[in-house]
C-alpha cells in the first residue's frame, strides 16, 4: 500500500487517516512493532502533509484499542474478522475509533471519511461494505446525537 492522496485538496486531517491506514495495513500483513511502523510513518514523506498532532492521537489510540475496536465491529459483520481484506479492516477500526474517542467530530462527518478512504484504497464495493458497518456502530456509539439529528 503505497498509495497516498497527493491530492491538494486533500486536508491534513484526511492525510493523517491515510497514515494510520497504512500503518495499520502493515502491521496487519506483516506483523511489525507499532513503534517500528510509526518510525517509518513519520520518516516518509506522507508525514509531513499529515495534521501531526491528530496522526499521532489516532495511531496512539488504534494501536492501543486495537482488539477492542475490531470487537465492537464484529457483531455487525457477516463474517469473521479476520476474513476482511487488511484495507477493510483497517478503516473500519480508524472510523470506530473516531466514532468512540471523537464526538467533537460528528458522526457523519467520520462515516463519510471512511468511506473516502475505502474507495481509494478498498476494493470495488468496499466502501458500501464500511457504510453499512458504520452506520450500525454509529447507532450505538452516537446513538445520542443520531437522536438529536432526528428530533
Amino acid at each position: 500500500m503505497v498509495k497516498t492522496s497527493r491530492d491538494a485538496a486533500a486536508s491534513p486531517r484526511r492525510a493523517a487517516r491515510e497514515l494510520a491506514l497504512q500503518g495499520l495495513y502493515e502491521r496487519q500483513v506483516a506483523g511489525n512493532a507499532a513503534s517500528d511502523v510509526y518510525g517509518d510513518l513519520a520518516a516518509g514523506s506522507g508525514y509531513v502533509h499529515a495534521d501531526r498532532t491528530y496522526f499521532d492521537e489516532l495511531w496512539t489510540g488504534v494501536v492501543a484499542q486495537y482488539d477492542e475496536l475490531v470487537a465492537r465491529i464484529t457483531p455487525h459483520l457477516s463474517r469473521k474478522p479476520a476474513e476482511l481484506s487488511p484495507v477493510e479492516r483497517a478503516i473500519l477500526v480508524i472510523g470506530t475509533w473516531e466514532l468512540v474517542n471523537r464526538p467533537e467530530i460528528p458522526y457523519k462527518a467520520v462515516i463519510d471519511e471512511a468511506i473516502e478512504l475505502a474507495k481509494t484504497y478498498g476494493g470495488t464495493d468496499g466502501h458500501r461494505f464500511v457504510n453499512g458497518v458504520l452506520d450500525k456502530v454509529a447507532a450505538q456509539a452516537r446513538a445520542v446525537e443520531i437522536a438529536a439529528l432526528a428530533r
